[in-house]
């Protein structure tokens, strides 16, 4: 056998060799790649939330303006769609749950209008807290008020509805159709 041919031989056992790694690695790569893949589940219900729901948050202030301020009021607020401010009769009350009793103030912002102040004169406003009067207040012009004060402790029980209301002592009362109007409200509940 010459020289040529002895290569060639050579040549194609290494091929042969070099065919037969390449076959066992491919076999060996493809049985380690199969895996056991988890089985398909179906994903959790969808729900939408409550319009307007505010699930991590107790209300202690109603804002009229709050879409859900209207839940929060217990007698004498004008109704209807949230507004910036309602009118109120004589002793508008609104409910709110205090996460405590500690450290709580009353908190109102109020308006007296001219054009029912005219009419009515000075008025006094008592401010109460589940029917214990907080204040009584003179007012002797009209105008934007701000009231605010601390509540004793055992006024309020924890995670338990509290009553917060501003009684004024005169309302006006229309010569058409008898409607009463006290003062105009904005916001009324507890701080901390």
């Amino acid at each position: 056998m010459n020289l040529y041919h002895s290569n060639i031989v050579e040549v194609c056992y290494r091929n042969r060799n070099v065919r037969f790694f390449l076959l066992i690695t491919g076999l060996a790569m493809l049985v380690s790649s199969c895996q056991n893949m988890p089985e398909p589940y179906a994903p959790p219900v969808q729900r939408q939330p409550f319009e307007d729901a505010r699930p991590h948050r107790m209300s202690r202030i109603v804002n009229v303006a709050d879409s859900d301020s209207v839940a929060h009021f217990v007698q004498d607020i004008a109704g209807g769609g949230p507004a910036p401010w309602k009118w109120t009769n004589q002793k508008p009350t609104v409910k709110v749950t205090p996460r405590t009793n500690q450290g709580l103030r009353y908190v109102i912002d109020f308006s007296l209008p001219e054009v029912t102040f005219k009419v009515t004169g000075p008025v006094t406003l008592s401010f109460l807290v589940n029917d214990h009067v907080l204040e009584r207040v003179p007012y002797k012009a009209a105008g934007e008020y701000h009231f605010e004060k601390a509540v004793p402790p055992e006024w309020v029980e924890p995670l338990k509805d509290t009553m917060l209301a501003a009684e004024i002592d005169k309302v006006w009362v229309s010569p058409m159709d008898g409607a009463r109007l006290g003062f105009i409200l904005t916001r009324i509940g507890l701080t901390q």
